[in-house]
């Protein structure tokens, strides 16, 4: 098979690339810029283009496909060649359905959790040394890359986002997976640029339970009161399977699953949570729940979250990738709850569409009420990138309902603050989808440590 990638930088795209050149694809790609660590990868591979930017030469009869980055613009030069010649055209999710549809097909969908949920099935499948493909949203440990896809291996754990799937196929991606097992986090409104109302945002999961294969089951958390309604409501052919927080216990800054009291390397009420879908999946694929249990007890997490990037005997460090008012609000919460004798130091970085969005902001409100010391941070330039309107340090305290919150638009003094702050027994919790402008989280909490 000979495979062309339209935006092979991205995260997904460049994860399904190496993937598919390990199957023995021939893989070429194109792209306008390529940041780390797609780049080395790719590298690595034989897989990074001789040269950035669009060609509409690399398109030509003898492909069999092209897959289309959401990078990729409609007017996108080797796109309309591709359209012209006939070749036939893939987001990387219907790909991946491609790749996957005779197999058994697990889709962790859901506003929040769903990478720690998909990690989780991933470490204990891992664990059993069980045979399986997987698309996950982050690097976890043991697994060199994001996706893995095989002729052999019956199941894929697929962790289903609801966003559009390419520049010219506007379906959220999780709709395309067909899944015979789905899971569904919870439901909380973002992505306003593509759902401007919370009607159009909920329709989507509405719809990701119809996708479900017929006499497939669907896994929820029954916690949330709106995704409870959505479910009971649908007439989908699937065996619903409700779940809430399991029975834990926390001691000296542990959690402890209940009643074997298995210690965690992981904490939080979300967490928790996320461990009982998991564990509700795995039982689908065979796995006892004495067994899992066995084996969620090494899992470390996922790639920024909850992330310690330092810890001693009075603080800690964490970085979060916490972006949206439930996950900022469940993460503060958890780093609260699990060390109550400690102060807290929390910093949001607000950078996505929906965050810089004035109508949007509102949603915070109340969100970081558990902080001892409340922190916004928006890069200027973000803004501008974006072409929205700055919002002033009154526009944000009062949309957070937090008029102690403090706010910077500048890094370096964001910095200086932080570093003047007191933490003797004290945690600071850093959270963006972002990078805070460029600087460095190791070195300022190495500086906070001295």
């Amino acid at each position: 098979m000979r495979i062309h990638f339209i935006a092979i930088g991205g995260s997904a795209m460049h994860n399904l690339a190496i993937a598919l050149h390990k199957k023995g694809y021939q893989i070429s790609g194109s792209d306008d810029v390529i940041y780390e660590p797609a780049k080395s990868r790719l590298d690595k591979y034989g897989l990074l283009p001789a040269e950035m930017g669009w060609n509409e030469n690399r398109i030509s009869n003898e492909l069999d496909a092209v897959i289309l980055g959401m990078h990729a613009r409609i007017d996108n030069p080797e796109l309309l060649k591709a359209q012209e010649l006939g070749v036939k055209i893939y987001s990387y999710p219907e790909y991946i359905y491609e790749q996957s549809k005779n197999k058994l097909r697990v889709v962790i969908g859901g506003s929040h959790g769903k990478t720690t949920i998909t990690s989780m099935i991933l470490h204990v499948l891992n664990y059993y040394k069980r045979d399986f493909d997987y698309l996950v949203g982050a690097q976890l440990a043991g697994f060199e890359t994001m996706v893995k896809v095989t002729e052999e291996a019956p199941v894929m754990i697929i962790e289903g986002d609801e966003y559009l799937s390419s520049p010219i196929d506007r379906r959220p991606k999780f709709h395309l997976y067909k899944a015979n097992v789905a899971v569904i986090s919870g439901i909380a409104w973002d992505h306003i640029n593509v759902f401007p109302t919370y009607a159009d945002y909920t329709l989507q999961f509405e719809k990701f339970i119809d996708s479900i294969e017929t006499k497939g089951t669907l896994v929820y958390c029954k916690a949330d009161a709106d995704l409870n309604e959505i479910v009971s409501k649908s007439k989908a052919d699937v065996t619903r399977i409700g779940y809430a927080i399991p029975e834990h216990e926390i001691r000296n800054g542990v959690t402890y699953l209940l009643p074997e009291e298995t210690a965690l390397k992981i904490f939080g009420d979300h967490n928790l949570m996320n461990l009982n879908a998991a564990k509700l999946v795995c039982k689908q694929l065979a796995i006892s729940e004495n067994d899992f249990d066995t084996a969620i007890a090494s899992f470390t997490g996922a790639a920024k979250r909850l992330e310690v990037i330092s810890a001693d005997v009075s603080t800690n460090v964490y970085k979060d990738f916490a972006h949206s008012p439930s996950k900022l609000k469940a993460t503060i919460d958890a780093v609260k709850a699990q060390f109550n004798s400690r102060k807290l130091v929390a910093c949001i970085e607000l950078h996505t569409f929906s965050s810089l969005n004035k109508d949007f902001l509102k949603e915070y409100k109340g969100a970081m009420d558990k902080a001892d010391e409340a922190i916004v941070f928006i890069d200027i330039k973000s803004f501008e990138q974006k072409r929205m309107e700055p919002f002033s340090e009154d526009d944000v305290q009062k949309a957070f309902a937090n008029p102690k919150l403090k706010f910077f638009n500048d890094a370096s003094k964001l910095k200086d603050y932080l570093l003047r702050l007191n933490y003797k027994d004290a945690n600071l919790l850093m959270m963006s989808s972002g990078n805070y402008a460029g600087f460095d989280l190791p070195e300022l909490a190495a500086a906070i440590k001295k």
